[in-house]
């Protein structure tokens, strides 16, 4: 399954508009380019509704917001809707302050989004109100472990139900979740938390994986998911004794670009429940 959606992404090269923050654009960039999708970024209005017309999804990434870019999330999402093109939500750092909060709340209302991702504690503060972030980082407090994880997916579920959106929460076991069906994904390694923009990168490509699969939005966003944590894998063993996390943001988009689609479908860590 994973190698079919995956090959679509290859096959079909999907444009990507991305309204995200300008701490991880270029790498969000380049982790389409690597999967075989298109980047493109606008963040005025004008021009950002224009350019939601020519592509196939959309990311709105709240991680750097300032009073142009917000109107311009409503804006392109709005107009993604109307052409019903998938728009993926990453709240990043929702709780750590009123603004990203309300926003994230206010997008949820007026936006219709097919994926939302965020790490445990953003979806917490979205789904219940009592998320503890940490920054833009998870709190320990949130964390996903074996002896709560059918409880996470239950949430994950629940809220999937709410926002008629598939809910991707990620952490050291990701959950990707519709309404009836969850994907409890053990791909990744912990080293991934040392890179800024990891999950910028991972909603980035669940919107490329979601353009090339609309009609399969569950299983698109955890192909994309398990990709993701595949290649962490792959990049992880490259490293040597001298390489930082630097160099390991740059093996994970390398190995993403050497990733074939019959590798993905032998190498994803999955259950569904």
């Amino acid at each position: 399954m994973f190698e079919q959606i995956f090959d679509r992404v290859r096959q079909k090269s999907p444009l990507v508009h991305n309204i995200t923050n300008y701490v991880t654009v270029n790498d969000c960039a380049n982790m389409l380019l690597a999967c075989g999708g298109s980047p493109i970024m606008a963040d005025e209005v004008e021009d950002a509704v224009e350019i939601t017309e020519i592509c196939s999804s959309l990311v709105i990434n709240i991680g750097t917001l300032n009073r142009q870019t917000i109107p311009a999330m409503f804006a392109a999402g709005k107009r993604a809707n109307e052409l019903g093109h998938p728009v993926v939500l990453d709240p990043v750092g929702a709780g750590a302050s009123r603004l990203r909060t309300d926003t994230a709340r206010k997008l949820l209302d007026e936006v219709r989004f097919a994926v939302i991702r965020g790490n445990v504690s953003e979806i917490k503060t979205l789904a219940l109100g009592s998320g503890t972030t940490k920054g833009v980082d998870a709190d320990a407090a949130d964390r996903v472990a074996e002896e709560n994880l059918d409880e996470a997916v239950l949430s994950a579920k629940e809220f999937a139900g709410r926002t008629g959106a598939v809910i991707v929460m990620t952490g050291a076991v990701d959950i990707v979740a519709d309404r009836e069906r969850a994907f409890r994904i053990r791909n990744g390694c912990s080293m991934m938390s040392s890179i800024t923009g990891t999950g910028c990168q991972l909603s980035a490509l669940v919107a490329a994986f979601a353009a090339a699969s609309p009609e399969h939005p569950l299983e698109a966003a955890a192909a994309a998911v398990c990709a993701m944590g595949l290649c962490g894998e792959i990049a992880y063993r490259r490293l040597s004794a001298l390489d930082g996390n630097s160099s390991y943001r740059n093996y994970i988009i390398d190995a993403m670009y050497h990733l074939t689609p019959e590798e993905l479908e032998k190498g994803a860590d999955y259950e569904v429940r």
